[in-house]
């Protein structure tokens, strides 16, 4: 390993290393880093020669650390926190008005809540660019995979900061081309008569109107998708009745807000960046304009229908 270190070096197969190691397998740390599977696995298989020991079993479900892999780990480690260190102080030597900002969200925020106000930002200033990360993974600021995160659950990393924007309200709602055909809702109970939008594999909306003294089964819901992007759609094209961030509406005209007194617990919006990061200049910049302005566009104004 001396050898390695000393001729051979490459902090690149470490990285890669680290990654599949931490997500358990090639095609998650691909898609947690961004990188190429393919990369990845050459990386490790280059790392295993210069070792000349293994550092994964290959599984159905992934791969697993050998006791090589074990034992170069914690070094690896301290190798990580070095190349971050250098990185943070980089990012903190950068202008405050020039350069780039990576923000990482979840699919839904990122095609209905930042596009108006990144473009706001860019408008207010032009000479930043943005590279706008859509995922529903946890993307770790930690190492520097994104400088920004906006996340419907609070970040757990002790060195981050976590500020709540506030609450985004889920609403009962459908299109009203499709309430003109449908049976009368008059409350609750009658769910039942129409046509509904679930998730499908994911029995979070089973459990929330379970909570509700509503029980219903998947067999309730007529369109089921785990898709986000593809579960508004369906509402707002008028297949039924769905649930549903408040601040989507505005988008689809025609869709209005049902059943009020279905008290569905809203989803708070953290705004997170790390410790160190949040002292860079440009990054605060794009820090404080979406504190500012992701609590307006959150707070949604849309319409409803009486029963």
């Amino acid at each position: 390993m001396e050898s390695m270190a000393m001729d051979r070096f490459d902090w690149a197969l470490v990285k890669s290393f680290l990654a599949v190691l931490d997500a358990g397998s090639l095609t998650a740390a691909a898609r947690r880093t961004g990188a190429r599977q393919p990369t990845l696995s050459r990386h490790v298989a280059e790392l295993e020669a210069q070792l000349g020991a293994p550092l994964f079993e290959r599984t159905g479900r992934g791969v697993t650390p050998t006791a090589a892999a074990l034992a170069i780990a914690a070094a690896a480690r301290q190798m990580e926190e070095g190349a971050l260190a250098i990185a943070r102080g980089l990012a903190r030597s950068r202008s405050a008005t020039r350069g780039s900002v990576r923000i990482t969200t979840s699919l839904v925020a990122a095609t209905w809540l930042l596009p108006g106000v990144l473009v706001a930002l860019q408008r207010r200033h032009p000479e930043i660019e943005v590279e706008l990360v859509a995922s529903n993974e946890l993307t770790n600021l930690l190492r520097r995979e994104a400088d920004i995160a906006v996340r419907m659950v609070r970040p757990a990393q002790a060195s981050l900061i976590a500020r709540k924007l506030g609450e985004i309200e889920i609403v009962t709602a459908a299109h009203s081309a499709y309430l003109a055909k449908a049976p009368p809702l008059r409350g609750p109970d009658d769910l039942r008569k129409h046509r509904l939008v679930g998730f499908d594999r994911d029995d979070s909306i089973l459990r929330g109107f379970a909570r509700l003294g509503l029980p219903l089964s998947r067999a309730d819901f007529a369109f089921r998708t785990d898709d986000q992007i593809a579960y508004a759609r369906l509402v707002a094209e008028g297949a039924g009745i769905g649930f549903i961030a408040a601040y989507t509406l505005r988008q689809w005209p025609g869709v209005v807000c049902l059943l009020p007194e279905i008290a569905i617990p809203p989803l708070p919006c953290w705004l997170a960046v790390h410790r160190e990061i949040r002292s860079n200049p440009l990054v605060r910049t794009v820090y404080d304009f979406l504190a500012r302005e992701i609590p307006r566009s959150i707070q949604a104004r849309v319409s409803s229908v009486p029963h």
